[in-house]
């Protein structure tokens, strides 16, 4: 087994997925990334540098794909994977009503299943760098609390948080470390794209309408590598998600008012 450590990264093509390679892979690690997006993770490349990379491009609904892609990275790593960054997410928003069953299955598939796919498939190669090991989920500030408007994207990433706490428990055994991430809106090309197919008005314009806070992707993978080598089971990023934390424990009246309060449709 090598003795440089590897992380495999899904949505490593853009976004928070990339900014935890570049920031893995420049402390010396062996970056793994998974992504439906090939040029993507070609860019992802280009930044992390040469012989420091392996992409596999697959997608994260098809749980045979987790395994052909897991053990493609492993070999290329040397034999070993001490990280999964359960990072790929899409954004959905706009009320219930308003979103259609293909948007509804889409997002519930990999928001959700593709995590539960991911920390599946990934257990046995976790098992053998442990202790030590972690997997990562990307949940959200969306998930401490339902945010109006984004009913489907929130009840993934609560799912998230939830499916994290489990196998904290279930893993302890193995010594493998398990964690999740809850940011608020990090500026991605997702927030600008449009929150459902009913509305050309891109997430970006209301978050800022909204007077809420961007952080920059960095900020999120300094965090990640924080959570890989703390001990905190779930890592809030930026003002919005520990303020939304802080609220729901000590003034929960006063988030459920404000959340009712949201009369224009916002996910985090």
């Amino acid at each position: 087994m090598s003795d440089r450590k590897a992380i495999f990264i899904t949505g490593g093509g853009s976004g928070i997925g990339q900014a935890i390679a570049e920031y893995f892979g420049g402390r010396g690690w062996f970056i793994g990334l998974g992504d439906i997006d090939t040029a993507g993770m070609r860019e992802t490349e280009s930044r992390v540098g040469p012989g420091s990379c392996y992409s596999h491009q697959f997608d994260v609904r098809d749980r045979a794909a987790w395994d052909t892609a897991l053990e493609g990275f492993s070999m290329a790593a040397g034999g070993r994977i001490d990280v999964l960054a359960n990072n790929a997410g899409i954004p959905l928003g706009g009320s219930l009503s308003e979103n259609t069953l293909e948007e509804i299955g889409r997002c519930i598939d990999i928001n959700l299943k593709g995590v539960f796919y991911g920390a599946q498939a990934v257990l046995p190669y976790l098992k053998k760098t442990a202790p030590g090991s972690c997997l990562l989920n990307t949940a959200s500030a969306a998930g401490i609390y339902g945010s109006g408007g984004a009913s489907v994207y929130s009840a993934t990433k609560a799912g998230v948080r939830s499916l994290t706490e489990s196998l904290d428990a279930e893993w302890a055994e193995f010594g493998i470390n398990v964690r999740s991430l809850c940011p608020g809106f990090i500026d991605t090309p997702l927030i600008d794209k449009t929150p459902n197919q009913s509305t050309n008005e891109a997430i970006r314009d209301r978050v800022k309408a909204a007077g809420l806070e961007i952080t920059p992707p960095l900020a999120v993978a300094q965090a990640e590598w924080d959570a890989v080598h703390g001990e905190r089971l779930h890592t809030l990023v930026n003002s919005t998600a520990r303020q939304l934390a802080f609220g729901t424990r000590w003034m929960p009246g006063r988030v459920r008012k404000r959340a009712r309060g949201m009369a224009r449709p916002l996910g985090v």
